[in-house]
């Protein structure tokens, strides 16, 4: 008779999950203050260095303008700051006042995009780009900045929605800083400072899939968005009907 031998019990070892969202506020501090540094380096030469309010900016609105996105930045490294500190509190109070100021911020942006086409329509501008097409820029950045804002003013209770919601507002500010950088093949190149700053999009990406296993549905739609408009914005800006629209605006904002 064949006997069967006993086999030793053998534990099996658990496979560890993801790690989820303890690590959110670690992740999201280091992205605000990445995106201060890219803001700072963008911007030192012609503001930050320049003495600020005393910087040669063009007019009054660009000063104003200025101000009121250096205090986001700033105020989004509070924010994140705040969180990671456990003051949700302070954060959530702090957090209507963001709200206004990306309210105004969006209304500072149109101005400040039409002060710039006012100042060179009918000439290059001191990129040496067509300031009609480049008008669309702005446009969209504030288009998509204030979408942005609305949804994570409407998912504040929905903490890991509201902050990718912010998180991505904030990344269609980086475009204009990483034009501004001295480095010969993004300087002045829209589109190039466009592609880096999706950069940041995509380490949202990769760490939503590392803490997860999959992609927040807040950063698919918004960052499929933001890629889809900053595609099509610069072809769209060369239209004779884009044109036509921005001398209607020269025509009436005058």
């Amino acid at each position: 008779m064949a006997t069967v031998t006993a086999q030793p019990h053998q534990s099996v070892c658990p496979i560890p999950g993801p790690p989820g969202r303890r690590y959110d506020h670690y992740f999201f501090s280091c992205m605000a203050l990445l995106m201060l540094l890219t803001i700072f380096v963008g911007f030192a030469p012609s503001y930050f260095l320049a003495g600020i309010f005393r910087a040669p900016l063009p007019s009054v609105i660009v000063h104003i303008h200025g101000a009121a996105f250096t205090a986001w930045i700033l105020l989004l490294v509070t924010q994140t700051s705040l969180v990671a500190a456990g003051r949700t509190d302070v954060h959530r109070r702090l957090g209507i006042a963001g709200f206004l100021l990306g309210c105004l911020m969006v209304v500072l942006g149109v101005m400040a995009g039409t002060d710039s086409l006012l100042r060179h329509a009918g000439q290059l501008d001191s990129f040496a780009r067509d300031p009609k097409a480049f008008y669309l820029v702005p446009l969209t950045d504030m288009l998509l900045f204030a979408t942005f804002i609305y949804f994570a003013f409407r998912n504040r209770k929905d903490s890991p929605a509201h902050k990718r919601y912010i998180y991505i507002a904030s990344t269609t500010l980086m475009v204009a800083a990483i034009a501004r950088w001295p480095l010969a093949f993004s300087a002045r190149n829209v589109s190039v400072a466009g592609l880096l700053s999706d950069i940041f999009l995509l380490l949202l990406i990769a760490y939503d899939l590392w803490s997860t296993r999959k992609i927040h549905r807040a950063t698919l739609w918004a960052g499929a968005l933001l890629i889809f408009i900053q595609q099509i914005r610069l072809p769209l800006g060369k239209t004779a009907l884009w044109h036509s629209f921005a001398d209607w605006v020269i025509t009436h904002a005058r």
